[in-house]
């Protein structure tokens, strides 16, 4: 089973889809997260610790896991997606981009259930 943490600021729109989307993937388990204080599931030290690979929304996020969390970061994989704040939750087109830009990352192999 392959960990993927998805993350974006406040949790509610980007990073749930990435997990909805994600957790239905055979050999896939999927969590979300956010880097602000105000979000609704603030990421903390045991997602990154449970995390295998960590795929940020956009580079702010990148550079706000870094600087909070440097040593747990030292040996993940982490990606960022380069996707705007501009879509709703599961929105049609943010799904499409998730799927596609995290298959590019982990390979073609990836199917949903």
């Amino acid at each position: 089973m392959t960990n993927l943490l998805f993350v974006c600021s406040r949790n509610q729109l980007r990073s749930p889809t990435g997990e909805a989307v994600w957790q239905h993937r055979a050999g896939f388990s999927a969590r979300s997260a956010g880097t602000s204080p105000h979000a609704r599931r603030p990421i903390g030290p045991a997602d990154i610790r449970w995390a295998d690979v960590i795929f940020v929304m956009e580079a702010k996020h990148l550079h706000r896991l870094q600087a909070g969390f440097p040593r747990l970061l030292a040996y993940k994989r982490l990606h960022c997606l380069d996707i705007a704040d501009d879509y709703r939750y599961m929105d049609p087109r943010l799904v499409e981009l998730i799927d596609a830009k995290v298959m590019s990352v982990l390979g073609t192999d990836c199917q949903a259930e």
